[in-house]
């Protein structure tokens, strides 16, 4: 055991040793790089450019919220809904059951719009993002776009011609309905 703790403890020295060394090269390297930019820019009477590239900004990603529901702040005692959906789920179920629950929970109309939000992923979350930046400023605008994106997923209420699919046959003295 001892041999490995000498080993690991040689092993440190010497990466710290060769650290050192790199970055002592470095400044050797930096330094031998200024002196030949400001050597070049003499020679030429021209002012020397980086011609480095500018680093890249972040990545600005669409918002379809006004700067009121962005600017809204979320408790931190605040806990949210868990459920999430993607898109193929019954809709009115999934605005039942985030309606009840900012209910029992509380909030402002800008924190529902802002844990509507944390639901969605798949192709639901790509149509929120393809909203115009400042688009959605209440939950009920929200809630609207959201039922007339996914109209199509709604379960169709029943109607009374649906009961002429029923069939009854008999299967070993049991009567049995089938649609």
């Amino acid at each position: 055991m001892r041999a490995l703790q000498d080993m690991v403890a040689a092993s440190k020295e010497r990466i710290q040793v060769d650290l050192t060394a790199s970055q002592a090269r470095n400044e050797e390297l930096r330094k031998t790089n200024e002196e030949l930019r400001r050597n070049l820019q003499q020679q030429t009477g021209e002012c020397v450019v980086d011609e480095r590239a500018p680093p890249t900004p972040p990545r600005a990603f669409p918002m379809p919220f006004s700067q009121a529901i962005m600017d809204a702040v979320i408790p931190a005692t605040f806990v949210g809904p868990k459920a999430t959906f993607t898109g193929v789920e019954d809709l009115e179920a999934h605005l039942t059951a985030l309606h009840t629950q900012m209910m029992l929970f509380g909030g402002s109309d800008a924190v529902h719009c802002k844990l509507f939000m944390s639901m969605l992923t798949g192709t639901m979350l790509d149509w929120f993002v393809s909203l115009p930046d400042g688009h959605v400023t209440l939950f009920v605008q929200f809630s609207t776009l959201f039922r007339e994106q996914y109209i199509a997923n709604w379960a169709p209420p029943p109607v009374s011609y649906d009961l002429f699919d029923v069939r009854q046959y008999q299967v070993l003295n049991q009567v049995v309905f089938k649609l």
